[in-house]
């Protein structure tokens, strides 16, 4: 008996292989509770395939040299196995094949010249790129000196803040600066280890960047969010000379709840109502880059709306939606839109099961409707959320892509200026 139990489980572990490689090439579920699990499971399958195909690979040499895969069942489990790695070489081809769609929406929105245009406004020509998935290990420590840990805020750990950028950069440089606001369901607002390409890639090329934490939920309420990210804006204004940053070329960016942050904090520039003690800071950015953001807080009809709300209500707003849907709307940056909004970068994944895409889609359009700024929007094919969180090729073309847009509105603002070494 235990030898046939023992045989019998390979084919329970080829199913569940399978099934997790199926759910990194198309999420099995988009609606409900659900698309939690799913989203958990299928996120580093999708940008790790390589990893778990190793791994896999390894094991089954391992368990065939034992004598799992004898007999009917055993063979049935190998087979089953290899349907998992030929899914996982599946998923692996189509991120690094990912890249030219970057390049297409940026070239769509910037005109063919945006590479030229991106390059004559790079700070350091000699830029260290160093790719893989275990960059996002080290990326920090190599651009954030124990100095450079700073706090923005008085609400303790919550408001502290890394300053990225590398250690030849001159303190008088004035390079241009990214805020980066991180993600997690307004409830987790880490800022490590979000956005580590992207971090290290824009220290590389001589930006100056900052990666803050802020209070979150259900500890503390909406809009304290927003409140810090405001906070850390107008923090960032008035000390970043003394890094080397320029005060007066501010971008920002964020993924999710991040990127919800980041939208809204583009469109409310100067807002009393999320500026309590502090309403005569600039609160300005000159680009907004949101990635897999939350742009609409007030629509129940949508696959996951009315959960969204939901939570909403009990650990975030705290506040009924019935009774207060004023604060769900002025806290949605699709009500939020304005002429003078600062070019914008969305970036979407099409297979994102935490949330749809056709809500990036929304609020892309209806920017363009209003915004006399570019807005350019990537719409990145098979990715699911989080897909920038990773050092996988994905991960990596996300960063050149944001970067290059930053380097060309960077351009914009610095006319005839030219790589300086």
């Amino acid at each position: 008996m235990p030898t046939v139990a023992r045989r019998r489980w390979p084919l329970v572990r080829a199913v569940a292989e399978v099934t997790n490689a199926a759910n990194g090439v198309r999420p099995l579920a988009r609606k409900g509770y659900i698309t939690i699990p799913i989203f958990a499971f299928g996120w580093p399958t999708t940008e790790m395939a390589p990893l778990y195909l190793v791994g896999s690979v390894l094991d089954a040499v391992r368990r065939g040299i034992r004598g799992d895969f004898r007999g009917t069942q055993g063979r049935l489990a190998l087979g089953t196995t290899a349907v998992a790695w030929a899914l996982l070489i599946l998923i692996q081809r189509r991120n690094v094949r990912s890249e030219p769609v970057f390049d297409a929406a940026l070239r769509e929105a910037l005109g063919d010249d945006y590479r030229a245009i991106a390059e004559s406004s790079q700070p350091a020509r000699d830029a260290r790129r160093r790719k893989g998935v275990f960059t996002t290990g080290w990326s920090r420590r190599r651009y954030v000196e124990k100095k450079s840990t700073v706090r923005y805020g008085p609400h303790g750990r919550a408001n502290l803040a890394d300053v990225w950028r590398r250690s030849d950069l001159p303190l008088d440089g004035r390079a241009p600066v990214l805020l980066q606001v991180p993600g997690g369901a307004w409830a987790i607002g880490m800022r490590r280890p979000q956005a580590y390409p992207l971090l290290s890639h824009l220290a590389e090329r001589g930006w100056v960047c900052v990666s803050i934490a802020y209070r979150v939920s259900p500890r503390h309420s909406w809009p304290d969010h927003i409140v810090d990210v405001k906070r850390a804006l107008a923090w960032v204004k008035e000390n970043i000379a003394d890094y080397g940053g320029d005060p007066d070329f501010i971008a920002i960016s964020g993924g999710s709840a991040g990127g919800h942050l980041t939208a809204l904090t583009a469109l409310t520039p100067n807002d009393p109502a999320y500026q309590p003690g502090f309403e005569d800071a600039d609160t300005s950015v000159v680009a907004a880059v949101p990635v897999y953001g939350r742009y609409d807080w007030f629509s129940t009809e949508g696959t996951g709306r009315p959960e969204f709300i939901k939570f909403l209500e009990k650990f975030v707003t705290k506040t009924s939606f019935e009774e207060h849907r004023d604060v769900y709307v002025d806290a949605s940056p699709i009500e939020r839109l304005r002429s003078d909004a600062p070019p914008f970068f969305v970036l979407h994944g099409t297979d994102d099961s935490i949330i749809p895409v056709p809500e990036g889609r929304d609020f892309v359009d209806a920017l363009r409707k209003v915004s006399e700024s570019t807005v350019a929007y990537c719409e990145v094919p098979h990715a699911q959320h989080a897909f920038d969180f990773f050092g996988s090729p994905r991960g990596h073309y996300t960063a050149e892509a944001i970067e290059r847009f930053l380097s060309w509105v960077h351009a914009k603002h610095h006319p005839g200026a030219t790589d300086a070494g």
